[in-house]
């Protein structure tokens, strides 16, 4: 598939870490359309992952929007004097897969009248959640999986970053009729090495082609 939307259950959850390895095993593009605020390291996601994946800058696409608040997008343009413009959050064109990351959750604001996943149903392409296994998670993927569904938007599956936890994980797969991608383990230390070694190793990358 030519296009795969990473979205998660919240935010913190491990996305962006789930979107460059899953990029670097595609051998991929990457996209991030839009950045609200500093990563926890005060750069950028689309930085993280271009690093963590390894990516050549043809292989990074640039946000279209960059923000300066890391709130919602909606309020954090707000702020900044800034309309995000849904035109200019059409799939940007190129050669190979794309990987595209989502801010947030689903129902996160662009603008006051465009969630993410109105945006995600315009792409028509699918999508892989990504949840965290530990308390609360059951709720949140469902919920997640419900929203996806309401807009007709195809659903990989999910992937789950966090320590294991058998029940949670077999849970959601089972109550929101999902395939179980894998389980990204939280690495002590994070380098490209480490994290292709360990997406390797608990998932199959023909499940995302």
């Amino acid at each position: 598939m030519s296009t795969i939307i990473v979205t998660g259950t919240d935010t913190g959850v491990g996305k962006t870490v789930f979107a460059a390895a899953l990029t670097h095993a595609l051998g991929a593009r990457y996209w991030k359309p839009v950045q609200a605020g500093p990563d926890e390291d005060g750069g950028s996601d689309t930085q993280k992952v271009a690093r963590l994946a390894g990516l050549a800058p043809e292989r990074v696409h640039p946000e279209a929007y960059r923000l300066a608040s890391p709130l919602s997008p909606h309020r954090a343009a707000e702020i900044d004097g800034v309309e995000i413009d849904p035109a200019r959050l059409a799939l940007p064109p190129g050669a190979g897969p794309l990987v595209v990351e989502a801010a947030g959750g689903l129902l996160v604001p662009l603008t006051r009248s465009l969630l993410y996943a109105d945006l995600m149903a315009r792409w028509t392409a699918p999508v892989v959640l990504v949840a965290r296994t530990s308390l609360g998670t059951i709720n949140h993927s469902l919920l997640s999986l419900e929203a996806l569904r309401a807009r007709a938007i195809p659903v990989l599956g999910v992937a789950f970053v966090g320590a294991a936890n058998e029940d949670n994980e077999a849970t959601i797969a089972e109550m929101g009729r999902v395939k179980r991608l894998g389980r990204l383990p939280l690495l002590g230390e994070l380098t490209p090495d480490s994290l292709a070694a360990a997406f390797a190793a608990n998932f199959s990358a023909g499940d995302f082609q």
